[in-house]
Parts: C-alpha cells; sequence; structure tokens
C-alpha cells in the first residue's frame, strides 16, 4: 500500500487467483443470500474498490434492489434512477471519475448511509438470452489513480456474464419453491374444505409450527421448511369417505379405524417425493397423531422416536383444533386448553414442547388473531 494509504494494483496472477477462488465458491452455492455476498465480494477484489453493490430488478414493483451491498441495508430505487437505473435502462456501461459531477447520480443513498461516493464504475448484468437482470456497480477505486479503466470494466464484464448464470439458476430455483409452496397450501386447503376445516386452520398450524420448530432451538432454514411443509398434515383425508369425515355424531370403532388410514394415506403420497419440503410433510404427515407415551397410530411410536417434525406439528395441530369452532363443537376457552395441555404434558406431547408451549401462550394467542377467520 502506498504511502499508507493505497491498494497497489493486481498483477495478472493475482486477478486469475481471485476469479477461480470465486468462481469455485459461485458454482456450488444455492443460497440467494450468500450467492449475492459472494458475488459482491468477488466484484470488489477484482477492482480494488471500496464497495460492490449487486443491484437486482424487481419486476413487480419496477425497482432496483440491492439486498447485500458492503455496509448497508437492503436499499430500493426505482429501476430508471441514478446510474444504476441508467445502465440498467441502456445496458451500456459506465465509468466516473466524480459521481457528484454527473447529473445522473442520485446522492439519496450516501444521504441515507452517510459515505461519500466519489469514483463510480457501473456495468449491466444479462443473462445469456440477453434479458438485463441488474447490474454491478462498484464504488471508490482504492489505488493510487483512484479512477476505473477500461481493463476494470472488461474484466467485471467478463466476471459478471459468468456469475449472472449462477444467479439466474437460484432465481429460477427460487421461483419454483415459491410455486410448490404456493400448491402445497392450496393442497392442504382442499384437505380441510372435505372436513368442513378452512384454509386459515392450515395457515394457522404452519405459523404455530414455525414458532414452536424456533423456540426448540431449530435453524431459522429448518423452522421454515417445518411451516411450509405442515399444511400436508392432513392429505390423507382426501381418501376418506364424506359419510365418515362429516359425521356429527360418535364414531364406530370401524369409522375411527378408517379416520386413522389419513396418516398413513397421506404418508404413501408424499413418501416418494426427493424435495425436501415433500420429504418433511411425508413424515408429518404420517407422524403428527403419534403420542409421546406411544399409544398414538398409526405405528405406535413413543418418545423420541417420533421425529421432531411431527411433535411440533402435533402440538399446533391439536392446539388450532381446541382453540377454533368446529362443526361438531365450539372452542375450548383458553384456561382449558392450558388444563389440557398440562395434563397431558409428557403423555400425547413431548414435555419440552408443552413448556415452550405453555411459555409463551401469548404469542401463540397473537398467532391465533393475526390470522382467525374472517
Amino acid at each position: 500500500m502506498s504511502n499508507g494509504r493505497y491498494k497497489k494494483k493486481l498483477e495478472s496472477d493475482e486477478l486469475l487467483e481471485i476469479i477461480f477462488d470465486y468462481a469455485a465458491k459461485i458454482t456450488i452455492e444455492h443460497n440467494l443470500d450468500n450467492l449475492l455476498l459472494l458475488m459482491a465480494d468477488m466484484g470488489r477484489e477484482m477492482t480494488v474498490a471500496d464497495r460492490c453493490t449487486l443491484w437486482l430488478y424487481d419486476e413487480r414493483a419496477d425497482e432496483l434492489w440491492a439486498k447485500v451491498a458492503h455496509g448497508m441495508d437492503e436499499v430500493r430505487v426505482p429501476s430508471n434512477a441514478g446510474l444504476a437505473g441508467y445502465v440498467f435502462q441502456t445496458t451500456k456501461s459506465l465509468v466516473i471519475e466524480d459521481a457528484y459531477q454527473d447529473e445522473r447520480f442520485h446522492s439519496d443513498v450516501d444521504v441515507q448511509t452517510g459515505y461519500r461516493t466519489k469514483s463510480v464504475m457501473v456495468i449491466p448484468l444479462i443473462n445469456k438470452q440477453n434479458v438485463t437482470l441488474g447490474v454491478y456497480q462498484v464504488i471508490n477505486k482504492l489505488t493510487e489513480e483512484e479512477v476505473f479503466t477500461t481493463k476494470d470494466v472488461k474484466y467485471l464484464s467478463l466476471a459478471a456474464s459468468y456469475t449472472a448464470q449462477a444467479l439466474e439458476a437460484v432465481l429460477m430455483n427460487i421461483e419454483v419453491e415459491e410455486a410448490q409452496k404456493e400448491i402445497i397450501f392450496k393442497m392442504g386447503e382442499i384437505g380441510e374444505v372435505r372436513s368442513k376445516e378452512t384454509g386459515h386452520h392450515v395457515k394457522r398450524v404452519a405459523e404455530y409450527a414455525k414458532f414452536l420448530a424456533i423456540k426448540a432451538g431449530l435453524s431459522e432454514e429448518e423452522a421454515e421448511l417445518i411451516k411450509v411443509a405442515s399444511p400436508m398434515h392432513d392429505i390423507g383425508k382426501v381418501a376418506i369417505p364424506d359419510s365418515i369425515l362429516n359425521k356429527p355424531g360418535r364414531l364406530s370403532k370401524e369409522e375411527y379405524t378408517a379416520i386413522q388410514a389419513h396418516s398413513t394415506i397421506g404418508y404413501d403420497l408424499l413418501k416418494n417425493s426427493n424435495r425436501s419440503i415433500l420429504h418433511a410433510a411425508a413424515v408429518i404427515a404420517k407422524q403428527h397423531h403419534e403420542r409421546w407415551d406411544g399409544r398414538g397410530y398409526p405405528d405406535g411410536l413413543s418418545g423420541e422416536n417420533i421425529h421432531l417434525y411431527g411433535r411440533i406439528v402435533s402440538v399446533a395441530d391439536v392446539f388450532d383444533a381446541l382453540a377454533s369452532d368446529r362443526p361438531y363443537k365450539k372452542a375450548w376457552s383458553i384456561g382449558r386448553i392450558v388444563t389440557h395441555f398440562t395434563k397431558e404434558k409428557g403423555k400425547q406431547f413431548d414435555p419440552d414442547l408443552i413448556d415452550l408451549f405453555l411459555n409463551h401462550l401469548d404469542d401463540f394467542l397473537s398467532i391465533k388473531e393475526q390470522y382467525d377467520e374472517i
């Protein structure tokens, strides 16, 4: 570093090392946030810049957004605003020595962050179909010259063309997963409608299950998986006759056996998928009626032999069933529900989960109020 202030220019071998290092990481990264961070880090290191912001286009909002920008939280701007908007609209790269001398520059982000932008380079991020996904923006060159060069544009453009493929693959996968989640919720709602429930039941159970999972120490990612998979817990009811499913009176032994079969039916419908969401849904469908004391169905599993997902959804499902009006009963009072769960701690339910449930009852009631029937 010259005079203890500037960084030296990169040699060719150093530049190649950066590219190869990040290429190896980017090709195996499937998490969007992590991928954006890697891409921003790569852009910053390749160009010896102080900051790199990767702006992505949000078609619905017609905005550019940067989820990961060094030293910044998420920022959103109109798709035609500022230097990033100009490059996005024109697909022409820009190199500017002093942003404040360029009328296209908007200092709003600097005002928000207290940062001083000077030299800027912005290049478009374009996929193989010639669709612009967003723009790369690097700020404040740290070499002695303090300005970006045509070589910087060339090298970052090459890197951008490569990383655009990885980014598009991750975005496409996210789109598929979102569609899958929507289908799962709809399928769950269909199962509930047949038994004269409503879609609000599956939404509430999903939210209860995620909350309880987090309190049980699971990661945000795994808790979200349980939330997304849980609406399918009663999907096996689609195979149960209406005459049994909606019988207002007491079920006969044969009818109750038929109802119990929905756990295995649901599992059989879902078990062959290699998708993590549907695999989790299969486990939940089969095990959410097992009991901690081993007296549940379909397999009479007990204690920790019951998958944690099934134990969590069991608590969520029963709470919502007791706290809601059903065709055959009125909602129980909160006091009666607390008494029931306290009594069934270590019998029907995992005792640790019941402790968490009772300690956070107000949170469960808030979720119920948020997703209650309209």
